[in-house]
């Protein structure tokens, strides 16, 4: 499988920032939010792409940005409402843009845990405590846990984000906005827990980025997507195991399996991988949206 996407060079606007999906361009006032089709693992770029998959990251975020009573960055994902000199790359940028406010980001990423997985099922196992938070002893992989956790880690702009407790963000980030960021964090998660459930989703964990725009906090970037979130469907869990998921998992578990290091640059994805990686994008999409990816 190869990707047919014809990525066009944006000239008109200045590049704001290279993410390792996202390309984000400075309309002064306001940003440009584009999500391509590469694909991250272990915090490395791979060399292929996953074809269509910016527009169903970008697809999905929408759904949950309109989803949600918060206030967000988005202006418009309609590309006819951006500025006339983009209307000539319309065939690329319509389904996979957001132009949005130029919000001045908080360097924090939030995360919810509401399941014991990942790096959290690693820290419990080594210290029984997550981020600052003593957990029960006995504590199985993929536990359940309740209340749901508040994890923040402080960003980097390169390699692995720092986990820290509470307490450290609050230094950094001040007392107040740092219990505004906890409460939003599980709030939104909450609300996007229950509603999953109803599409036999379990949400097990996922991370929010906000931003601030004339004094107020708002909600930025992607929200509740397969690269940010962990998604598991509800009818199969089963705790104590791994868990089938509709999220970069499947990836992840194919490259642990290879003679790799996890640095740059990674390797090549046989079609095969590429295939089924963009088929749990869609999985996702489907069991969320209640309806196939067009």
């Amino acid at each position: 499988m190869t990707a047919t996407t014809t990525v066009p060079e944006i000239t008109e606007f200045p590049l704001f920032n290279k993410g390792k999906v996202r390309d984000v361009y400075d309309l002064d006032d306001k940003l440009l939010i584009v999500a391509s089709d590469r694909i991250s693992a272990y915090d490395v770029v791979l060399p292929c792409l996953i074809p269509r998959k910016g527009e169903i990251l970008t697809q999905i975020s929408l759904f949950w940005f309109n989803k949600f009573d918060m206030p967000n960055h988005i202006i418009s994902s309609n590309v006819d409402e951006y500025p006339e000199s983009l209307h000539k790359h319309k065939s690329y940028l319509q389904g996979r843009s957001m132009l949005v406010k130029k919000a001045k980001r908080i360097d924090i990423e939030c995360v919810a845990r509401g399941y014991l997985v990942g790096s959290g099922w690693e820290d419990y196992q080594k210290t029984g405590t997550i981020c600052g938070h003593k957990l029960p002893e006995g504590l199985q992989m993929a536990s359940k846990l309740e209340p749901p956790l508040f994890t923040p880690s402080l960003k980097n702009d390169t390699g692995h984000d720092e986990n820290v407790s509470y307490e450290r963000m609050c230094e950094v980030a001040g007392d107040e906005t740092g219990n505004t960021l906890k409460n939003m964090t599980l709030d939104l998660y909450s609300q996007a827990r229950e509603y999953a459930l109803t599409k036999d989703v379990i949400i097990a964990d996922t991370k929010f980025e906000f931003g601030e725009v004339d004094g107020k906090i708002i909600l930025i970037d992607e929200i509740l997507t397969p690269d940010s979130s962990r998604f598991w469907p509800a009818s199969e869990y089963k705790v104590g195991q791994e868990q089938p998921s509709y999220d970069k998992q499947y990836l992840r578990n194919y490259l642990s399996g290879l003679d790799w290091d996890k640095t740059y640059p990674g390797p090549s994805l046989p079609d095969e991988i590429v295939e089924k990686s963009l088929d749990k994008y869609k999985e996702a999409y489907k069991q969320l949206i209640g309806k196939d990816f067009e």
